[in-house]
């Protein structure tokens, strides 16, 4: 029954979660906005109104890969959405932005994620060791233990991650309709694709919550 509850619950979860995030963005990749105004220039446009100039605005493979990169100071943008015109595109974009001003700003949550980030993957590298052992030797109190620690540290990643993605969107659709970049009404396309990404994030602090509270139980 834990383990339904749990572990089973979160997957499916995850996997809407997922399926909302392709749903949105391949439905709002097709809406162009008014402005046509490229996700490139509407990051920088963002950017620039917070006062950042020193942020390079690259172009990068795959979908949905976009990301701020703070060590480096580069906004990465795929392509449709570093090309791109659509609602969906823009809406990206600024949210890519908002972390760079976030990063400016040194919002402390961002500041908290961006420490935690050495841990984190170490953490990460751990997690095999965990499924692998578990599957074919079973749980130990070894195994459990390690498990917890991954899973502990992997919550509270993804917990301080929520805020910090929240914000970002925040910041993203105010700067995109205050700026003239989209109008009033063009903002639903927006929203729609940020609050499906921001549900992703969600997923994930519950998914590791479940997989922490499921190691926690087997050390009754």
């Amino acid at each position: 029954m834990n383990f339904l509850i749990l572990i089973i619950i979160p997957i499916v979860v995850g996997l809407y979660a997922q399926m909302r995030i392709k749903s949105a963005y391949n439905k709002n990749i097709k809406r162009q906005s008014r402005g046509r105004i490229t996700g490139r220039e509407a990051a920088q446009a963002v950017m620039q109104s917070a006062g950042i100039n020193d942020v390079e605005i690259v172009e990068c493979r795959g979908e949905l890969t976009d990301h701020y990169d703070p060590t480096h100071k580069r906004l990465a943008l795929s392509a449709a959405n570093y090309r791109g015109s659509s609602l969906a595109a823009l809406g990206v974009a600024a949210h890519e932005a908002g972390h760079a001003i976030q990063h400016k700003q040194e919002y402390a949550p961002l500041n908290l994620r961006m420490a935690l980030v050495p841990v984190t993957n170490f953490a990460s590298q751990l997690l095999p060791m965990v499924m692998f052992g578990g599957f074919f030797f079973g749980l130990g109190p070894m195994l459990i233990n390690l498990g917890i620690f991954i899973y502990l540290v992997l919550t509270v990643f993804q917990l301080i991650t929520l805020p910090v993605e929240f914000d970002a969107s925040v910041r993203a659709k105010k700067q995109l309709v205050g700026l003239g970049i989209i109008e009033q009404d063009e903002i639903k396309g927006v929203n729609e694709t940020l609050d499906a990404a921001a549900f992703t994030y969600v997923a994930a602090f519950i998914s590791s919550l479940g997989w922490l509270l499921y190691m926690l139980a087997q050390r009754r």
